[in-house]
């Protein structure tokens, strides 16, 4: 070998090395750089997205609830008939409701009678008053004072007894004693009563009632409408009182604020009941619906009067009683008949409370 090829190997040899060695160093150093061209530190910034959570769900649409519906007036079971109700004051304290309206011999006797005829188009209400002393035919038991009624035979006798005198069915009966009366008119708030003639009572509190309108509680009402010894003409003035109280009751229990609302009618009659007995027939349903019948009724169309009399007498057992007149009685018996009391009020000119 030549000096001069000595001379190159060794130039040759080391360029080959220098060549082996760059070529893999600039290889790497090509895919390093285009790694970082494609990275993501070398990529365009982009917004940087909220961490990852479950999507909040849309609130759904909701269908407003339909409204609830208001109830339903109470029905008038007797809708286009004429209706007459005996409504018995007994003059008793005591607890024996259920006696009573059961054909039961009691202690009781009735300190007040009304019938009470509704008219068949609900536009009138009149109230008739029965003398307690009356002398009347009590069926099955012989003639006789006509409050005795109740104290033989309960309200069924009494019922029988009242139907027999007006010649008219009896369609239902309330009853009520001295202490639910009491608790009737304080269930109510108290009455309003236009007290026309003052007096001092006799009973209990000895309580004095000046003219004029005022508002009396349970025990006041009781002494108002038992009363007799304070007046000159005795139980014709306190049969004219009970016709006053019974009308303000009336006013009261025809509030437009309770016969207009059925819910409020309803729980009325339900808390009333409780207090009064009543004849079979004559349950809550059956007294909302007339009560709620009358809701247009003007109160001037409310009249009360006394089942006209032909003076006193005494029975041939020697107690005092009242007789009855045979005239007036057949023409109210008529007038009832054909629905038509209010007819016969004009007519005869009887003395009526409005």
């Amino acid at each position: 070998m030549s000096d001069t090829q000595r001379r190159v190997q060794p130039k040759v040899l080391a360029f080959i090395v220098t060549l082996g060695l760059l070529i893999p160093l600039l290889a790497g150093l090509y895919f390093w750089s285009q790694a970082r061209a494609n990275g993501p530190e070398s990529a365009p910034s982009a917004p940087t997205a909220p961490p990852a959570t479950s999507p909040t769900p849309k609130p759904k649409a909701t269908t407003p609830a339909p409204k609830p519906k208001p109830p339903a007036p109470p029905a008038d079971r007797l809708r286009g008939q004429p209706v007459n109700i005996l409504l018995i004051g007994s003059d008793t304290r005591g607890t024996n409701a259920k006696d009573t309206v059961r054909r039961l011999a009691t202690d009781q006797r009735a300190d007040t009678l009304f019938l009470i005829h509704v008219s068949a188009d609900r536009k009138s209400v009149h109230g008739i008053s029965v003398m307690r002393d009356l002398w009347a035919e009590i069926p099955g038991y012989g003639y006789s004072k006509i409050n005795d009624g109740l104290a033989w035979g309960g309200v069924p006798a009494m019922r029988q007894t009242v139907g027999a005198l007006f010649g008219r069915h009896i369609d239902h009966s309330i009853v009520i004693d001295f202490g639910r009366f009491v608790e009737l008119v304080d269930a109510l708030g108290g009455v309003r009563v236009d007290v026309r003639t003052p007096f001092t009572s006799t009973h209990d509190s000895r309580h004095t009632f000046p003219q004029g309108v005022q508002k009396l509680n349970g025990a006041h009402a009781l002494e108002f409408v038992r009363e007799r010894y304070a007046f000159s003409d005795g139980d014709y003035q306190r049969v004219r009182n009970q016709q006053t109280f019974v009308k303000a009751l009336i006013a009261e229990l025809l509030q437009p604020k309770t016969i207009t609302n059925p819910v409020t009618l309803r729980k009325t009659v339900a808390s009333l009941s409780r207090i009064v007995a009543v004849s079979t027939g004559l349950d809550q349903e059956t007294l909302a619906g007339l009560a709620y019948s009358l809701r247009n009724l003007p109160l001037k169309n409310a009249a009360f009067f006394a089942l006209p009399t032909a003076g006193v007498s005494t029975s041939f057992d020697g107690r005092s009683i009242v007789l009855q007149d045979p005239a007036a009685l057949a023409q109210i018996r008529t007038a009832l008949a054909r629905d038509r009391v209010d007819q016969y009020i004009k007519a005869s000119g009887v003395p009526v409370i409005r």
